[in-house]
C-alpha cells in the first residue's frame, strides 16, 4: 500500500481549497438553486469573437503560435495599454499571451519571488495570491482593507507592512469581492510609499474594463512606477470569454523575459484559436463591453439598494460585478450565513472569509447574472433575514 501522507507535497496539501468553489458544488447537487456565488459574466460571448473562432477552426488555424503569442495579438494588447492606461508596452519585448490572468499571476510570481521573500498580500481579495507565493517558498503577509476606507489600500496601510525582506506587491483593483477600485491620488500616494526601495508590484487589473465611477487608473501610469510594474489583464470577465482561457501581461523586458521561459515549460502557448478571437476581441468588440458594463451598472444599483433596505449594510462598489454586504446584524458567521442560506431558501452565495480573515462578517455577492434571478434571490436572502430576526426575537 501507498503511504500518500508521505509521497504528498506537504505544500500542496497545506494550502486550503478554495472557499469560492464549496458553495458553487453544493449548488450544483441541489435543485431550484440560485447561484450567486461565482464571478462569471452570464453574457454570451459577442458573436463577431465567436465567428472569429469559428473561422479560425474551419482554415485549420489550430497550430502552436509564438511562445508569446501571435504577433498581431501582441500588439493589439500594445495598443489596449497605451489607449486605456496611457503607458507604451514593446509588443515582441514586454507583452506575454497566457492561459488565462491566472497563469500571468503565476509567472509573475515565480520570476520575481525567493525562498524568504515577503509578499504584501491586500486582502479581502482574489484568492491565489498568497497560495501561488507559498508554493514557491515567498512569505505572504497581508493588509487588511477596511469597509470604512471604502476597501481601498491606504499609504499608511503599506507603510506599516514593509520589510527589509518585502520584495512583491499585489495590487489587485478593481477588487473581486469588494468592488473597490483605486482612485488616482491613492495610486499617487502608494507610489510615493514605494519610492525608494526595490519593491515591485504586480497590478491584477482583469476587471478594468468594468469601472462605474469614471476611468479605470492604473499604477503602471504613476510617475517612476511603469518599470517596476508588471500589469497583468485578459479577456474572461470584460469581454465574456471565461472559458477561452486568455490573459496577458505586460511590464518591463527583464522581468518579461524570465516569465517567458517560464510560461514555455509550463504552456508552450496560449490556446491558438483563442488568441484569434481575442485579436477581434480587442479590434471591434468595444461597444459589446460598453454594452455589457451598462447592464452590469443597472445590476448593481440595483442590488446594492436590495440589501440596504434588508438591513444589511452594503457598500458601494465602483468596479467588478460583485456586491460585499455586511451580514454581522444577523448574528451569524459569514459561514453559517451561507450554509443557512443555501439549504434553507437555495441561494448560493460565498462567505467573505474565502477572501482573508478580514472578510469575515461579510459575504460575496456576484451580480453577473439576470435581473431575474437577482430579484428573486433578493426575496428570498430578506425572507431569510425577516425569519433569523424573528428566531432572534422570540427564542
Amino acid at each position: 500500500m501507498m503511504d500518500y501522507d508521505k509521497l504528498i507535497s506537504r505544500t500542496a496539501v497545506d494550502i486550503k481549497p478554495s472557499g469560492i468553489r464549496r458553495f458553487f458544488d453544493i449548488a450544483a447537487e441541489m435543485d431550484d438553486v440560485i447561484s450567486l456565488g461565482v464571478g462569471e459574466p452570464d453574457f454570451k460571448t459577442p458573436w463577431r469573437i465567436r465567428k472569429t473562432a469559428i473561422d479560425a477552426l474551419e482554415k485549420g488555424r489550430t497550430t502552436y503560435t509564438a511562445n508569446a503569442g501571435l504577433a498581431e495579438l501582441r500588439e493589439q494588447c500594445a495598443r489596449y495599454f497605451e489607449r486605456t492606461i496611457h503607458t507604451k508596452y514593446d509588443p515582441k519585448s514586454e507583452v506575454v499571451i497566457t492561459v488565462g490572468g491566472s497563469e500571468a499571476i503565476d509567472l509573475a510570481v515565480r520570476a520575481l519571488v525567493n525562498p524568504g521573500d515577503e509578499v504584501l498580500c491586500v486582502e479581502p481579495s482574489f484568492v491565489c495570491y498568497a497560495p501561488l507565493v507559498r508554493l514557491v517558498g515567498g512569505v505572504p503577509v497581508v493588509i487588511e482593507t477596511k469597509a470604512e476606507d471604502e476597501f481601498r489600500l491606504t499609504a499608511a496601510s503599506l507603510k506599516e507592512k514593509l520589510t527589509d525582506k518585502t520584495k512583491l506587491l499585489f495590487l489587485p483593483f478593481p477588487n473581486n469581492p469588494t468592488g473597490a477600485v483605486m482612485r488616482r491620488e491613492d495610486l499617487e500616494q502608494i507610489a510615493e510609499v514605494l519610492r525608494g526601495t526595490d519593491v515591485f508590484v504586480v497590478s491584477d487589473e482583469i476587471y478594468s474594463e468594468l469601472t462605474y465611477s469614471g476611468k479605470h487608473v492604473s499604477i503602471a501610469e504613476i510617475e517612476g512606477m511603469r518599470e517596476r510594474t508588471i500589469v497583468i489583464n485578459g479577456f474572461s470577465k470584460s469581454f465574456a470569454m471565461t472559458g477561452w482561457r486568455l490573459g496577458f501581461a505586460a511590464g518591463p523586458e527583464p522581468v518579461l523575459k524570465q516569465m517567458l521561459k517560464l510560461h514555455q515549460y509550463q504552456i508552450m502557448c496560449a490556446p491558438t484559436v483563442s488568441q484569434f478571437a481575442a485579436v477581434t476581441a480587442l479590434k471591434h468588440c468595444n461597444d459589446d463591453v460598453a454594452a455589457m458594463r451598462e447592464e452590469y451598472d443597472m445590476r448593481r444599483r440595483f442590488v446594492v439598494d436590495g440589501f440596504n433596505k434588508l438591513g444589511l449594510d452594503c457598500f458601494t462598489p465602483q468596479g467588478a460585478f460583485y456586491v460585499f454586504p455586511c451580514i454581522r446584524s444577523t448574528g451569524l458567521s459569514s459561514e453559517e450565513f451561507c450554509e443557512k442560506l443555501i439549504y434553507s431558501k437555495r441561494v448560493a452565495v460565498v462567505p467573505g472569509n474565502a477572501f482573508g480573515e478580514c472578510g469575515e462578517g461579510f459575504v460575496r455577492v456576484s451580480y453577473a447574472y439576470s435581473i431575474a434571478h437577482l430579484k428573486e434571490a433578493l426575496v428570498r436572502i430578506g425572507e431569510f433575514v425577516k425569519e433569523l430576526r424573528y428566531e432572534q426575537h422570540n427564542p
